[in-house]
């Protein structure tokens, strides 16, 4: 019995003991400096950008919106917190959605579940009137911080959009790059502020008024700076603090691991959809604590084309397969367009396409002396064999008049001299017709240096003399940089679009037409 008692108060003793010890451990957790484990999650991001119009896979089976959608059911279905995201350009490329004003891109988006997409330079090709009924037909929010009505001050679309996870709020900032101004035509009563500190003012406003624990920029501002002073997404991060990922568009970079400036990692993927980029980051008590990515390619092979994408989209294709599966020419062999080669060099599809424009002319019975085109009008290859219609307008998709510039000697003398200023890469880099011969040089790091060897017909500029210069209304108007020709003496509008007088032209030419540079354009490394 003793035994019995004694063993029961040292029980007693013992509880009493482990209730005292769970008090204090239970005090401690309560005191200020106490580690309690962390509440873990995650946010999944999946991202395009440069989509331009490319609804179905490209000749090679990469991309199209219907083996993107198959990947995003997986990611999906395997993820809980998921924002999907774009980074702009969503217009302006593949014919059948040229043909219908990308509807059918909105649409596919839309089903995709797409959470926004930023504005890009593109998405301004067209009328404020196009653009405002493409925004009122998506399901998702247009983003841009920087685009804003003139004389309001308003934003066109959202500056940011937020959402509300549970155990932590993301922000999501669009921008798009100034360069719009010069590189497209945007509406007179859209201004385009200073990426930078639209950018501050609105991840400030995203942490501090929106309590966002994670805080995404949709930047259409590229990699690559085409311009002195262009703001691209390595000077954003540069100058940017409390962001946690950029994701990337415009200049149509492909990535294989994120590029880390200033603590922020920036990712993109490519163009046209022929790549998705999957990031996680791991979310520690509401905030980004780390993150992972790479880049997923998407095609049929892989992803298996889905059946309510497809049947979303086959009545656009069938209504405009009879007007663009029209054969117009037979190609000996391809008409390369590569890495963007009109933009670092003389290529066969840049001298069919100034050519075009000089016959054109002479169609019209309209002066003309030499025409010019530059580089970031031309999208795509033309194939070998039979030529359609619809490879014709989705490698020049702009729906761009052609002008006809009378100029002063003079100014076509300043007009090779900025020629010899662009840089390989520049949508602004030229290709020029058969009338023409210049070399532009490039030094040691692959910036201009000059042009040199100009002539016209064989002789050099005559700055006593007028000259007729073809080109398109967006250079006419002094886009890319091109200011020279709004000093034109005389302006006429053919009321032909270039691509048009392309198809006119190619039609008529011997078959097979092969693609040829024939050295009217030499390019000079110092």
């Amino acid at each position: 019995m003793k035994t019995g008692r004694k063993l029961c108060r040292t029980g007693i003793l013992f509880l009493a003991a482990v209730s005292a010890l769970c008090l204090l451990f239970s005090a401690c957790a309560g005191s200020p400096g106490a580690k309690t484990a962390p509440q873990i999650s995650e946010l999944v991001i999946v991202h395009t950008n440069d989509h331009h119009g490319t609804l179905f896979p490209e000749n090679d089976g990469a991309g199209g919106l219907a083996p993107r959608m198959t990947f995003l059911r997986k990611v999906r279905a395997e993820h809980k917190n998921v924002l999907l995201l774009d980074a702009g350009d969503l217009n302006t490329g593949g014919a059948v959605s040229n043909l219908f004003l990308a509807a059918p891109d909105i649409a596919g988006y839309t089903l995709a579940g797409y959470d926004a997409v930023a504005f890009g330079n593109h998405e301004f090709d067209r009328s404020l009137d196009t653009l405002t009924e493409q925004m009122d037909q998506a399901g998702f929010e247009w983003l841009s911080a920087n685009v804003v009505f003139a004389d309001s001050g308003k934003p066109l679309g959202l500056p940011y959009l937020v959402r509300d996870f549970g155990s932590f709020r993301a922000g999501v900032l669009g921008l798009t790059t100034r360069r719009t101004v010069t590189a497209d035509s945007p509406d007179k009563r859209l201004r385009f502020t200073d990426e930078i500190r639209a950018a501050q003012e609105t991840v400030a406003l995203l942490r501090e008024k929106e309590r966002c624990g994670v805080v995404i920029v949709l930047a259409h501002l590229g990699i690559v700076e085409e311009e002195p002073g262009q703001t691209t997404s390595v000077l954003l991060a540069e100058n940017l603090s409390g962001v946690d990922l950029i994701v990337d568009g415009h200049s149509h970079t492909v990535f294989a691991e994120p590029l880390v400036v200033n603590g922020i990692p920036i990712v993109s993927a490519g163009e046209k959809g022929k790549l998705a980029g999957l990031g996680i980051l791991e979310i520690r008590d509401g905030y980004a604590a780390d993150f992972r990515w790479n880049a997923v390619e998407i095609s049929a092979d892989v992803f298996p084309p889905d059946g309510e994408m497809d049947a979303l989209l086959a009545p656009y294709a069938e209504a405009a397969a009879e007007t663009l599966q029209q054969v117009v020419m037979t190609a000996a062999s391809e008409f390369e367009f590569g890495d963007r080669l009109p933009r670092r060099q003389e290529t066969a599809i840049g001298n069919l396409i100034c050519d075009a424009q000089v016959w054109f002319a002479r169609q019209l019975g309209l002066p003309v002396d030499f025409a010019l085109c530059n580089g970031g009008n031309i999208r795509a290859a033309l194939p070998a064999g039979a030529v359609t219609r619809e490879n014709f307008l989705t490698a020049l998709p702009f729906e761009n008049p052609l002008y006809m510039v009378r100029m002063s000697g003079e100014d076509v003398a300043a007009l090779f001299a900025f020629l010899g200023t662009v840089p390989q890469g520049s949508g602004a880099f030229p290709q020029v017709s058969a009338e023409v011969q210049l070399t532009l040089s490039f030094d040691g790091e692959g910036k201009p240096a000059g042009v040199s060897g100009v002539t016209v017909h064989g002789v050099p500029v005559d700055p006593e003399r007028d000259y007729w210069i073809a080109v398109n209304g967006y250079l006419a108007l002094g886009g890319d940089g091109y200011s020279v020709f709004t000093r034109s003496l005389e302006t006429v509008n053919t009321f032909t679009g270039v691509n048009d007088a392309v198809l006119q032209y190619a039609a008529q030419l011997p078959q097979p037409v092969r693609p040829e540079t024939d050295g009217r354009m030499l390019i000079r490394m110092q």
